[in-house]
């Protein structure tokens, strides 16, 4: 298993920008597709991106496309999220999560290994 740690969080002003890590340990990451999972309280955690060897990269609710960018430093083991533009809608707890393999899912029970979550608020 994976041991997956986020940072990068915190409170920006609306059109702000913010680039979250997730750095991968007990393991290299080629073997894994890489998602960012997004939570508020009393909703269900969302897929927001994933890279993997078979997708590339991709994004999952239509708000984040054009202003939410996936990629991954296998050399360091960490993948990351850079968010533009970003929007009082997009304040929550952002996981990163990994499963085996070269595919991505958008759906949570698709992945074994989680972070513990980042908080982002995105407030004036």
């Amino acid at each position: 298993h994976l041991q997956l740690v986020e940072s990068g969080g915190g409170l920006v002003q609306p059109g702000g920008s913010l680039r979250l890590s997730c750095v991968a340990s007990g393991g290299t990451l080629d073997r894994y597709a890489i998602a960012w999972f997004r939570q508020v309280p009393g909703k269900e955690r969302e897929a927001v991106s994933c890279t993997s060897g078979y997708d590339g990269s991709k994004n999952y609710p239509q708000s984040v496309e054009g202003r939410f960018t996936i990629s991954r430093d296998n050399a360091k083991n960490t993948v990351y999220l850079q968010m533009n533009s970003l929007e009082p809608e997009d304040t929550a707890v952002y996981y990163c999560a990994a499963s085996v393999g070269y595919v991505c899912y958008d759906v949570k029970r698709m992945y074994e290994d989680w972070g513990q979550g980042t908080q982002v608020t995105v407030s004036s």
